[in-house]
């Protein structure tokens, strides 16, 4: 099985496919000004936008790695994240607060399966 990157930069990949998988670097907003739920949609249409590219989509989900810069600030992206997600098939998924450059409140990391 051959190893696909794609959008690699000095220090990673955006996108590594391994046979059947695709894992997704950690996504951030563009607008570090927006407030959570902003940051989150936009965060999620990265996603979209990249697990199509791989040739699959968020109803292949395997595990979502939730960061953000402040734990009281969950059940607002838990918000965006509910209306997003198929709820047909949701990933595992871990949401922990951590610290994150400058005014980023969100970045998530997904690994997700291919269209079979």
């Amino acid at each position: 099985m051959a190893i696909v990157r794609r959008g690699v930069g000095p220090i990673m990949s955006q996108v590594v496919e391994y046979g059947d998988t695709v894992y997704l670097q950690g996504f951030t907003a563009d607008d570090k000004n927006a407030d959570i739920k902003t940051q989150t949609q936009q965060v999620l249409a990265k996603i979209d936008s990249a697990l199509a590219a791989a040739g699959t989509n968020k109803s292949h989900l395997l595990s979502a790695q939730i960061l953000i810069s402040d734990i009281a600030l969950r059940p607002q992206m838990n918000e965006v994240w509910s209306a997003w997600i198929d709820p047909r098939n949701p990933p595992t998924r871990a949401c922990v607060g951590v610290q994150l450059e400058g005014n980023t409140k969100v970045e998530i990391i997904v690994v997700a399966a291919k269209k079979s």
